[in-house]
């Protein structure tokens, strides 16, 4: 039956497949300027194709960042702008946004190739720098495949692999950029594949390595307003207004719109490798081994580095927060969310405050006050949420995987419903609270809100899963 449906859909196999020859063959190009020995052999073709590799980044994060805050308890979806899935998790091969998800992912993979054995090698001008971008971001397409899907091919129309063999992919194509041009995101991309994989002693070292090199480094991708790719998520959190598209939890209300409108030709950054994942992989490993003073030093380390950061002051008066009904949803300073005060901030009163690279509700009191216990792993957690909203990391810290889609399933004779990265990964413990994990307790004029569930406490309390909290 899979044979007679590859053969009736044949004709799309081009746009359906797994295979990204498309990506860089020139056959069909019939434009002299774009033929492949336009690109090929040219004088700085490769920092040209470079170029196009941190668009293809831009173009990636936009459709992983859509599904991975959606799918975590960040935001929650109130309009119809974005996946009316996976705001329930439910993640199915059928959903065109797992199609594009997957293909953004590999288009970069497949692009980071070409630059390597063909482009850059036929350049006069090229060198070590660019050579070690090319893997870089060879390294990045394996870690954004291991971080959102259970397996996945890590070639065209290929068998797929699972998510540990890509962060190990990732991990070799990031120490090849590193021994060619050391750079501090480099090793913070390799930390975090030995942090997903569990590797305390290999992240620790890959982390204090890139904190070696520069202690506020912040790497970023680039948007471009006026001709594309624009951020996406920035449009649903600032610039659609007074739709309301996403609304953060009430904990999370001071961090949002992490992203607001710069100017007519620059798009908000997504700040993607930042030195404040270093920090809290540190912190995180210094708990594991019961080692507080370690964990208060780097979270301290991490305060002062947040102190540091832009903060915008923007109106955001045109936001109502009213989730459709009106002032169904905490909107003033005055409101006390989860008995801690400061979370919520009064939009309607003039421009406001809002951190666009990291901020977080922790001060050194608390700090000071943490112990290497549950309660001191689960206000870690909390602030890893706080200090990568709309970065797409909270979806991984929760365990959760997406699928191949469907036309690869059909596609791809390597692949059979039912294999392995053709089913969602959903841990129980997160199954089992889906229709909490944006909810709140707010009663409109109220002076109080809550959040239905603790999910850092939730994670916390399942720390021996193999699916979270990866040091324990």
């Amino acid at each position: 039956m899979k044979k007679l449906i590859i053969f009736s859909l044949s004709i799309l196999a081009i746009s359906c497949t797994g295979d990204f020859g498309d990506a860089v063959d020139f056959k069909e190009v019939e434009n002299p300027n774009l033929s492949e020995s336009s690109v090929v052999g040219q004088p700085n073709s490769a920092s040209i194709w470079l170029s196009g590799l941190e668009r293809q980044l831009a173009i990636a994060f936009n459709e992983t960042l859509v599904l991975s805050e959606l799918g975590s308890d960040n935001y929650v979806n109130t309009q119809t702008f974005f996946n009316q899935f996976m705001d329930g998790l439910e993640i199915q091969i059928t959903d065109p946004d797992m199609r594009d998800t997957q293909r953004q992912i590999q288009r970069l993979r497949e692009l980071a190739l070409f630059g390597l054995s063909q482009v850059g090698p036929g350049d006069p001008n090229y060198d070590t720098a660019t050579e070690a971008e090319f893997n870089f971001f060879e390294g990045m397409s394996y870690l954004m495949s291991a971080m959102y899907f259970s397996a996945l091919p890590a070639e065209p129309t290929g068998v797929p692999i699972t998510a540990n063999e890509h962060y190990q992919n990732a991990i070799a194509s990031f120490d090849t950029a590193i021994a060619l041009n050391p750079q501090p995101e480099y090793h913070l991309a390799k930390a975090r594949a030995n942090y997903y994989l569990g590797n305390k002693n290999e992240a620790v070292a890959a982390a204090t390595a890139a904190l070696g090199l520069s202690g506020d480094f912040d790497r970023f991708v680039l948007f471009d307003q006026a001709n594309g790719p624009v951020n996406i998520f920035e449009n649903a959190l600032y610039q659609r207004a007074t739709f309301d598209d996403l609304q953060p939890l009430p904990t999370l209300d001071f961090l949002d719109p992490k992203y607001s409108f710069l100017s007519t030709s620059q798009d908000a950054p997504v700040h993607y490798l930042k030195a404040e994942e270093a920090y809290l992989i540190l912190a995180e490993a210094a708990l594991a081994d019961n080692n507080i003073t370690a964990a208060r030093t780097n979270l301290n380390n991490l305060l002062d580095l947040i102190d540091t950061r832009e903060v915008r002051n923007i109106d955001d008066s045109i936001e109502q927060r009213s989730q459709v009904d009106e002032g169904s949803r905490p909107d003033s300073e005055d409101i006390v969310v989860n008995g801690r005060d400061g979370l919520v901030l009064s939009r309607q009163d003039g421009n406001v405050d809002v951190p666009s690279v990291s901020g977080t509700s922790l001060t050194a009191a608390d700090v000071a006050a943490m112990q290497d216990d549950d309660a001191g792993l689960a206000l870690l957690y909390r602030t890893r949420q706080e200090v990568f909203i709309a970065e797409g990391l909270r979806f991984v810290d929760m365990g959760v995987k997406l699928v191949i889609d469907e036309n690869e399933i059909l596609l791809n004779e390597n692949i059979n419903e039912g294999d392995l990265g053709t089913t969602p990964v959903i841990p129980s413990f997160i199954a089992a609270v889906v229709g909490d994990l944006d909810a709140i307790n707010y009663e409109p004029g109220s002076t109080t809100a809550s959040t239905v569930i603790d999910l850092n406490q939730i994670l916390v309390n399942n720390k021996t899963s193999d699916a979270v909290v990866p040091f324990e």
